[in-house]
């Protein structure tokens, strides 16, 4: 019997397709001939081709080709055929788990820099530290390694070895390591911290095999430190396991209320899918992050506990992927993925939207996609349990919708206009600044602030990579720049939390979501804050 999995992602792995004279000898006819002349024409064609075609191609590229034919012909960008190195890449996606050393890496400055290993891990055991540079694999060079590159070598089945020769700062000599492979589980809770003495902060991403688990963990976690009220980021997420969004939903609802129903016409792709839990915290304030990049299975989440005004959603309007793929196991080193449902919100939204072009992202997001004369959500509009109006036919449209800061869109053109094709001169010089802050220990929180000194040592840094800013763009994008010095920073010296920390005094969503979570003291309340006329409610924000 054919394996499946249902799974909801954005990214497109590869483009591809299952082709062969038995698929069609299963299918109805089509056009004018039978099943069987069709099958037979195909056969046809691929002989003649294989015989007389210029170019010398066997059976099997050719199957190839009209696989990647046939599935390009759906115009479906979620449908894709998958082998290889990209089945292994969903897989571990899905699963969260993968043979490898446990680092977080970045390529700076042709070099595999080690931003963090991750906790319990081979690298970890081994000493590899954070600012370590790669400087060989298994004695390969990483000298022009892209990141794709370092991943593929540094990752690879368990209990294999790799033999590592590390530049580590402030050390003369290189440093070998020889480590073993072991299964690593890429956490999908990347973040949980207290952002004062009663607000909680998880950022969770992607929806993986684990995600209710962890994150039902890291809430427990946070409500022995003092947790009242939760902010629950999925921006950028971009979906995962539909189980798994069903599975989180049920954290915060009631048993009954439906989550999530599906639409297809395959057998049992019609499902209604309700809370079959207990909800494990009915008293607890949520309120959920969202932008553009959050979907698929992402939304899901904010779309129940929006219908069920379980939660403020807060952000802007997200990608809007309404599409169900099931993932079917096929002969061999193979998989389907392939579109076979629509979902719908509790309240019989569909958030599918009918295009993603970046133009068209952006004006919806300029316009928080509500009317200008009234405040209500543009397009269809559908009622919550309470009654609330919320919008259909694009994406989930937040409660609170907070645009982006325009000054450091201004300040963000400036930069990138005056740096052109220096961009990633910019970036390493980011990198090698904060690195030497850190051998340093020159900051001691991560909520530090950027000096002119640190903004002109930085400045410098650039300058011996060729690239000088002239003095009216720092002065225009200075703002953008110290806020990238303190996350580059703060990440290097303090890791994810640190970086995370200071975007709670500079990011305009997080700290309209610290406002109204502080300010409630039960969900109904949370809600209440966010209507016209309340104490500290603002629908939209400059």
């Amino acid at each position: 019997m054919t394996r499946q999995r249902i799974i909801l992602v954005t990214s497109v792995v590869a483009v591809a397709a299952f082709l062969s004279g038995g698929w069609f000898m299963q299918q109805g006819s089509r056009g004018d001939a039978n099943v069987y002349q069709r099958a037979r024409l195909f056969d046809d064609v691929l002989s003649h081709v294989a015989d007389y075609y210029v170019d010398t191609l066997n059976e099997g590229q050719l199957y190839n080709m009209a696989i990647t034919g046939m599935v390009k012909e759906l115009h479906d960008p979620y449908s894709v055929f998958l082998t290889g190195r990209d089945l292994t890449g969903l897989n571990e996606v899905t699963t969260g788990n993968y043979g490898g050393l446990g680092i977080q890496i970045e390529v700076r400055d042709n070099a595999i820099v080690v931003v963090a290993p991750l906790p319990e891990s081979p690298a970890e055991r081994a000493g590899i530290q954070t600012g370590d540079r790669i400087i060989e694999v298994n004695g390969q060079s990483t000298a022009q390694w892209n990141q794709e590159q370092a991943v593929r070598n540094l990752r690879g089945p368990e209990n294999t070895n790799v033999a590592l020769k590390i530049q580590r700062p402030g050390v003369t000599d290189l440093l070998g390591f020889n480590l073993v492979r072991a299964r690593i589980h890429a956490r999908s809770v990347r973040t949980a911290m207290m952002v004062n003495d009663h607000v909680g902060y998880v950022e969770l991403n992607p929806f993986s095999e684990e995600s209710a688990d962890e994150l039902t963990a890291a809430i427990d976690s946070l409500k022995g430190a003092g947790l009242r009220s939760l902010i629950l980021d999925l921006r950028g997420n971009p979906g995962g396991l539909l189980d798994e969004g069903i599975a989180v939903s049920e954290l915060f609802l009631d048993p009954g209320q439906e989550v999530v129903a599906t639409r297809g016409r395959a057998p049992g792709s019609n499902r209604q899918y309700t809370d079959q839990e207990t909800q494990r915290y009915p008293d607890l304030p949520i309120v959920v992050l969202v932008n553009a990049g959050t979907a698929s299975a992402s939304e899901i989440v904010a779309g129940a506990l929006q219908d069920h005004d379980r939660a403020l959603v807060i952000g802007q309007p997200t990608f809007g992927k309404g599409l169900v793929q099931t993932l079917f196991k096929l002969s061999g080193d193979a998989a389907l993925k392939i579109t076979t449902a629509r979902w719908y919100t509790p309240s019989g939204r569909s958030i599918q939207r009918r295009a993603h072009s970046e133009e068209e992202q952006e004006a919806l997001t300029d316009s928080a996609a509500l009317r200008p004369d009234t405040g209500a959500p543009a397009g269809p509009t559908y009622h919550t349990d309470h009654g609330r109006v919320v919008a259909g036919g694009g994406g989930i449209v937040p409660d609170v919708a907070v645009r982006p800061d325009s000054t450091d869109q201004v300040a963000a053109r400036v930069l990138n206009t005056a740096l052109g094709k220096n961009v990633p001169a910019f970036n390493d010089a980011l990198a090698a600044y904060a690195l030497d802050v850190r051998a340093r220990h020159a900051v001691s929180a991560p909520t530090f602030a950027v000096s002119p000194e640190m903004r002109a040592a930085f400045l410098a840094s650039l300058a011996r990579r060729g690239v000088t800013l002239d003095a009216r763009t720092v002065t225009q994008a200075q703002h953008f720049i110290d806020e990238d010095i303190g996350y580059e920073v703060a990440q290097f010296s303090f890791g994810r939390s640190g970086s995370v920390r200071r975007l709670f005094d500079e990011d305009p969503v997080l700290m309209e979501a610290v406002r109204y979570a502080t300010q409630a003291r039960t969900p109904a309340e949370l809600l209440g804050l966010a209507q016209p006329g309340k104490a500290g409610a603002a629908a939209q924000h400059p």
